[in-house]
């Protein structure tokens, strides 16, 4: 069974993760959780302060007899097992989803998911890169100042088996005033990037970041505030003289080290060169084995495609052979 496609009776456990992946992400709802944190713990949700949203909302609109005198530590067992998934019952969704005032959209998803809608995917990992790299990387682009809206990549691979370039859509939000670039990661130094909408140009600063991975920042073509979003293009061209048969060569991979909704990835294919299997993956981090797989198969376009709801902390991407 992958990673990608719910399981039967595992509906909730996906209702939960996404569920968590909301309460995580910088917005509203974080902030509703946030202002009852006594001591804050860096990417973890505060059970005890989302009891506290629950145990408030209860005292306003009670559902049953004794709600309207619930203490929050009465819920924060409740609470964890249902982030945990081990037990989200409809009420207490429907509980979460009045208590947080989650929008239509994603209660609406938060319900597919919990009634084991196949066509619903979300995934969440436990690393993108090691704890090391990641205060590498801040020390190098400094704290993160936007989140991913959607993101969409589109990769081409050419006649010699070779990756040709990629193409990437991207929505991004501030989430800090004065946001003017955002970091741009890669893990070979055989490219060039080129910038098209939303995009200023690119930073002269360039990071090592470990033995393979590369950083720098693509400078916005104006400047965010709090709030204010912004659409992207850029180009990633490949200057590979090495063998198509080289492992690293016959993949691509997308690392996202926080959380990101209405990721799109697509491969194509020259014609002339169809690999002869197809796999989409996940990876343990950026310098971890394959963790599940799946084959896929090309469409008329000598293409396959891939869309996920949301991801959070984990790479995936595609692989082949020829």
């Amino acid at each position: 069974m992958s990673d990608f496609e719910p399981a039967a009776g595992n509906g909730r456990g996906l209702a939960a993760a996404y569920l968590r992946q909301l309460l995580l992400k910088q917005g509203a709802y974080r902030r509703l959780w946030e202002q009852h944190v006594v001591r804050e713990r860096r990417g973890e949700i505060n059970q005890l302060a989302v009891a506290e949203v629950l145990a408030e909302h209860l005292w306003s609109y009670p559902r049953h007899i004794g709600d309207a005198d619930v203490m929050p530590r009465q819920l924060k067992d409740s609470v964890s097992r249902a982030l945990s998934g081990r037990l989200l019952s409809r009420p207490q969704l429907a509980l979460f989803i009045d208590a947080f005032s989650i929008a239509a959209q994603e209660a609406d998803r938060l319900w597919r998911l919990w009634n084991g809608s196949g066509n619903v995917a979300v995934l969440s990992g436990r690393r993108a890169v090691s704890a090391e790299m990641e205060v590498d990387l801040r020390e190098a682009l400094g704290p993160r100042r936007h989140q991913t809206l959607s993101l969409h990549d589109h990769i081409e691979v050419g006649a010699d088996g070779l990756p040709v370039r990629t193409r990437t859509m991207q929505v991004i939000e501030a989430t800090a005033p004065s946001t003017d670039r955002i970091p741009y990661l890669y893990d070979t130094n055989a490219l060039t990037l080129d910038v098209g909408q939303g995009c200023q140009g690119v930073s002269r600063q360039l990071y090592k970041i470990g033995d393979e991975l590369f950083a720098t920042s693509i400078l916005l073509s104006r400047v965010l505030d709090v709030g204010e979003t912004s659409t992207l293009e850029y180009w990633t061209t490949y200057q590979y003289q090495d063998d198509p048969d080289d492992p690293q060569l016959r993949e691509h991979r997308r690392a996202v080290m926080h959380y990101v909704e209405n990721v799109d990835m697509r491969v194509q294919f020259d014609p002339s060169r169809l690999p002869s299997k197809l796999w989409w993956a996940t990876w343990d981090g950026v310098d971890g084995p394959v963790t599940s797989q799946q084959e896929v198969t090309l469409d008329l376009q000598h293409s396959a495609h891939r869309y996920m709801r949301s991801i959070e902390r984990t790479v995936v991407g595609f692989y082949w052979s020829w």
